[in-house]
């Protein structure tokens, strides 16, 4: 029984890993596509000059050909957020491959470079879900960790608060970014 039960653990350690690999996967090729795209924009918005030129309409004329090509997820709106990680995180060996550009998107929203970097360091190391970023985030962890003269009694507080988040392995494919990337459609019997 004992062979039966390894076998088992076995096969289902293949599909894990596989099904990790494949997450790994697609969140890197989002997250470097849209980090060469920021890095297209701002090159082609300056010219190598300090600040970009307006009135353009460089954004609006790109956002209405992608859109058209690869779906709603290119609006002008989006392409400021995609130009704006490039600006946030300009060496592109330090981006971390645990991380989703959902999380990207969360963190250029913070404004303060160390608790951005904090936050950057803990979700990649602690392999925290989107979702736990953003309650993190949203509740200023990094700012009562800062102030707290006692850490453990703080981490050990965020622990169960965000443990259900961490819980959904599937969180990441029904992520309307995601699926917007690969042109699936969002279908209601998939997605969140």
């Amino acid at each position: 029984m004992d062979l039966e039960k390894n076998f088992i653990v076995e096969i289902k350690s293949i599909l894990f890993h596989a099904r990790q690999k494949a997450y790994t996967a697609i969140n890197s090729a989002m997250v470097e596509a849209y980090w060469l795209m920021g890095k297209r924009i701002v090159e082609e918005e300056q010219h190598g000059k300090e600040r970009a030129a307006y009135g353009k309409g460089l954004l609006k004329a790109l956002a209405t050909e992608l859109s058209a090509e690869f779906g709603k997820g290119f609006d002008e709106r989006e392409l400021r957020r995609i130009r704006q990680f490039y600006q946030i995180f300009p060496i592109r060996g330090t981006l971390r491959p645990e991380l989703s550009w959902c999380h990207y998107r969360l963190l250029i929203r913070i404004t303060s470079d160390s608790a951005r970097d904090y936050y950057l360091t803990e979700a990649a190391n602690n392999q925290w879900s989107y979702r736990t970023l953003e309650r993190n985030s949203n509740s200023l962890y990094y700012q009562r960790l800062l102030s707290s003269q006692v850490k453990q009694p703080v981490i050990d507080k965020m622990m169960p608060k965000t443990e259900m988040f961490q819980q959904d392995t599937l969180e990441f494919i029904k992520n309307p970014y995601v699926l917007e990337f690969l042109q699936l459609p969002c279908n209601a019997s998939y997605k969140a």
